[in-house]
């Protein structure tokens, strides 16, 4: 049996509890008048996009109705999304009125992705199409090529993605089209993003948490969000959890989250309805700026927000076979799906698209006939397909000379303290193109050095209200994600530093953000953006004070699966390898880059410019740890990451003083990319340049920060891979020390002399004289250090000496264990 029978169309809510005075709350507005000429042409306007996109989703011939549809006018496959579209164009229509009528700086971010139909078709009647795509004309000739090749392989996709004009959200995944429009409203004062969220995307929990992104909007710095919510009632096969919720339940809910809420729900009189409301909206954004602006702002404003209430599929046909199609679950894909081959389903369509009048809309040659065009914004930069903040507004980040803030070699330096030192730089010498967006995180990952001369972009906190400060902390890395997306492709740059663990909660954001910028580096009119830098800290090797839950790095494997034009992934092993990386991410366009690094003291390897030829190379042997500086090796090990690395250096350490015949070649790996196969990646290493660095023939071990298969995926094809070994986080922890974490996976010094030793004896005759006894000491070394560590909770004294190899004394430092 069905799961759901629907007996009625465009069911309303059934009454709440709630006391009928909460609706006191709604904003009431005195009936609004369109002028006859405005009226007209928001309606002509509106029956030409409804009429393109319902033709988009079926028609591949016979555009105009020039004569009785015949099956042969049907696409073979149909593929869309009716449901959405009717309301996506009302708002289309009355924003361009809007912009019209009141010079606005606008664009419109589209929550229901998949009502592209109903945009593309409001861009094509604006001419944006036919700018940036010159088959798109607006002719009989350019309106077939949009309506025929709409979802097939030469035209425009089901759902709205960078090849787009306008968008800066990829369209596919529900739940981030809101804190993505924050994000683009930062430091833009003139700017207003109207922001569709449909009521099934409001189900997920992005959408949740991203209706408090207005308490992070400085109306004194930053433009506003109109939202709009679309109350339609229906995801695919069922109700809304909004479409479920009765007036009182949804002014309460909204006003709760802090906002003015307004319904738009008159049917008959829905144009006056949403033109007053949006005039209204529009006031309420400039009342609160000017008082911002003026010196004196609002604490708690109440934004606007628009609660719109239409049918489900408006204007399909109201019933198909019998069963109940506007107003219902069945109108969200493709209306009439047998249109092709069944007779009551094509004439179905012919009178449904006959309905819009298109004789009134178009004229013989295809052209649009003039009250259609009326509305349309004269000056092209203000067309929502073709104002330049979407697709051409980067700005260049400034970042001075990382060298001045370079650490002493040999000295002792958090990687995340150091580069803090930069970022306040950065901050100060751009004030409004760079942000940060942190998952109140900052002061635990060290980076506090920011707040020297910035602060909390906090809104609704007294003590960072109307302050100007360019961190933004929320604890929803789903919203960090957006505010930095909406950042970014607004032409800024942004940082998302987190806890390790926890940032593979947005991994499914990056990719679809990341699916937005390769088609954007394949659309030749949209032009370059600042990278997206995730900055990767509070990693597992030093989350033992924090348990299991705390230790996860998975999302290195997230970035690894992307694009290799896309993808860049670093691992810095000390402070100033950490400064160079940092800076040439942050210079750099059009990446996902990930730096992953500690947080806690390590020892300062290289000199500021060894640190540099050291990033440039992406990896190099390290000769002060290697044997002979590295020549005619017996075995070569490799550490990947800061902690890791410095495991692998004590490694060769012990080795020294072990079994000095055995000779050892130290290589740390900074930029995880070249290890990628030849050819595959832009970073990858050449086969002779891998064999120069890891000798053609001897054992490898590599001791790796992350999962074990991610380093085997970029390994595979290179020549010679059975002498390798590897050794990476294993899934094991808890509450334990920091060097009990190495041990319990495998990345230990210890584990890595062990490796060594198997790898040196197959070449070196003394090692394999001596392995057992070689073997059984570095064992008995684990089995006490475990045992020290189980009796008195803590490392052994001297656990993170820094060893010298040169006979010298060695140096102390404090690991650290607190948040």
């Amino acid at each position: 049996m069905p799961a759901e029978v629907i007996d009625r169309p465009n069911p309303s809510a059934k009454p709440s509890h709630i006391p009928d005075d909460v609706l006191s709350l709604a904003v009431k507005l005195e009936k609004s008048h369109l002028g006859p000429k405005h009226y007209e042409g928001l309606q002509y306007f509106r029956r030409a996009a409804n009429y393109i996109a319902a033709a988009m989703i079926h028609l591949g011939n016979n555009v105009l109705l020039e004569k009785d549809l015949t099956h042969d006018d049907i696409k073979p496959r149909l593929l869309g999304h009716w449901g959405t579209c009717p309301g996506l164009v009302l708002v289309y229509a009355h924003l361009n009125l809007l912009i019209k009528e009141q010079n606005l700086d606008m664009i419109y971010v589209v929550g229901p992705g998949h009502g592209a139909p109903a945009i593309l078709a409001g861009l094509y009647l604006e001419g944006s199409l036919e700018r940036f795509y010159p088959q798109y004309t607006r002719d009989k000739q350019g309106l077939h090529n949009l309506i025929a090749k709409f979802s097939t392989p030469s035209g425009f996709p089901s759902h709205i993605n960078a090849e787009t004009p306008g968008s800066i959200h990829e369209g596919g995944e529900l739940g981030y089209a809101l804190s993505v429009a924050f994000g683009a409203v930062m430091d833009k004062p003139d700017l207003i993003v109207a922001c569709v969220v449909g009521d099934g995307e409001a189900e997920s929990g992005p959408t949740a948490t991203a209706w408090h992104g207005a308490k992070y909007i400085d109306p004194k710095e930053s433009g506003a969000v109109i939202p709009i919510v679309h109350v339609n009632g229906f995801k695919i096969s069922e109700r809304t959890i909004y479409g479920c919720m009765d007036d009182k339940e949804m002014v309460t809910l909204f006003t709760g989250y802090g906002y003015q809420c307004r319904f738009v729900e008159d049917l008959d009189n829905i144009d006056e309805d949403l033109g007053g409301s949006m005039r209204w909206a529009v006031a309420e954004i400039q009342r609160i700026q000017k008082a911002a602006r003026s010196g004196k702002p609002i604490m708690k404003p109440r934004w606007p927000v628009l609660i719109m209430r239409t049918p489900k599929g408006w204007g399909a046909p109201k019933k198909v076979h019998g069963n109940i199609m506007e107003g219902s679950f069945a109108a969200h894909q493709v209306p009439l799906m047998a249109a092709k081959t069944d007779d009551e389903e094509l004439s179905q369509l012919q009178e449904w698209l006959e309905s819009y009048k298109p004789k009134e809309l178009f004229t013989n040659k295809g052209e649009l006939t003039e009250l259609v065009r009326s509305i349309i914004p004269t000056n092209d930069k203000q067309k929502l397909g073709q104002n330049p903040i979407t697709y051409n507004s980067h700005e260049e980040l400034k970042v001075p000379d990382w060298e001045k803030y370079a650490v002493k070699k040999g000295d002792q330096a958090s990687c995340m303290q150091t580069i803090g030192e930069l970022l306040d730089q950065v901050l100060v010498d751009n004030p409004k193109s760079m942000r940060i967006f942190s998952p109140d995180e900052l002061v635990s990952n060290k980076l506090d050095a920011v707040f020297r001369h910035t602060g909390r972009d906090f809104q609704w906190d007294e003590f960072s209200n109307a302050q100007g400060g360019r961190v933004i902390e929320i604890l929803s890395e789903h919203t960090c994600q957006g505010f930095l997306q909406g950042y970014t492709l607004t032409g800024r740059t942004g940082l998302f530093p987190s806890y390790e663990s926890f940032l593979g909660i947005v991994h499914t954001m990056m990719v679809q953000y990341s699916k937005f910028n390769k088609m954007s580096r394949e659309t030749p009119w949209r032009k370059d953006i600042s990278s997206i830098n995730y900055l990767e800290t509070s990693t597992w090797t030093r989350q033992e004070h924090n348990g299991f839950s705390h230790q996860n790095p998975s999302f290195i494997g997230a970035v690894l699966n992307l694009k290799p034009e896309a993808a860049r992934v670093y691992l810095p092993p000390d402070a100033n390898t950490f400064l160079s990386t940092f800076s040439h991410c942050l210079r750099s366009k059009n990446y996902v880059n990930l730096m992953v690094g500690s947080k806690q003291p390590q020892p300062v390897f290289l000199s500021a410019e060894e640190a540099d030829s050291h990033c440039r190379a992406g990896a190099s042997v390290w000769k002060f740890a290697s044997t002979d500086d590295g020549l005619n090796p017996d075995v070569v090990i490799v550490g990947i990451g800061a902690e890791i690395t410095f495991e692998v250096i004590e490694a060769a350490a012990i080795l020294q003083r072990l079994a000095p015949y055995l000779r050892v070649r130290v290589v740390n790996v900074t930029d995880l990319l070249i290890l990628e196969n030849e050819g595959t990646h832009p970073h990858a290493l050449t086969n002779a340049d891998f064999s120069a660095m890891f000798t053609e023939d001897k054992p490898i071990h590599f001791n790796y920060h992350g999962y074990g298969n991610e380093l085997k995926g970029l390994l595979f094809g290179r020549p010679n891979l059975h002498r390798v070994s590897l050794e990476s986080y294993s899934e094991e922890g808890s509450t334990t020390t920091p060097f009990d974490m190495m041990i319990r996976n495998r990345v230990s010094r210890f584990h890595v002399a062990e490796a060594a030793i198997k790898g040196a004896a197959l070449g070196n005759e003394k090692v394999s004289l001596n392995l057992h006894e070689l073997l059984s000491d570095i064992r008995h070394q684990i089995t006490k250090t475990q045992e020290y560590i189980m009796k008195t909770s803590k490392d052994p004294e001297g656990t993170y000496d820094t060893p010298s190899f040169e006979g010298g004394a060695s140096i102390h430092r404090d690991v650290g264990y607190a948040d």
